[in-house]
């Protein structure tokens, strides 16, 4: 189960806590390997996540997997757009959407200078 903690370093998001189950050997490695690196278990473990991730992300087979996902992220939200638009009418473009799109007004000031009165 996972709590949100307020022992975030500066600059890093809020860190949560993770129960993991372990076996005693592996804990009693990574305890050893804390103490010879001079950092707690808990650096340990985040430090070995954090290299497990950066690993990952430039897996091929993952990478690939990552873009099928996006690719049906994008179908169902094509889908879903319309399915509003044939409820509500109209085209399926949001209203920021329509705002972005929109070349910006040239801000105008409307009113006196500040020498005439």
């Amino acid at each position: 189960m996972s709590e949100p903690t307020n022992t975030a370093p500066a600059g890093a998001g809020q860190l949560r806590t993770l129960a993991v189950r372990i076996t005693e050997d592996l804990r009693a490695q990574l305890d050893i390997l804390a103490q010879l690196t001079g950092r707690s278990a808990t650096e340990e473990i985040r430090l070995a996540l954090e290299h497990w991730i950066a690993k990952t992300k430039s897996d091929p087979v993952i990478l690939q997997k990552a873009a099928q996902v996006r690719a049906e992220i994008e179908r169902k939200a094509q889908t879903e757009r319309a399915a509003i638009a044939a409820i509500f009418g109209g085209d399926d473009t949001t209203k920021d959407e329509a705002e972005a799109s929109a070349s910006p007004r040239p801000a105008t000031r409307r009113g006196k200078s500040a020498g005439e009165q």
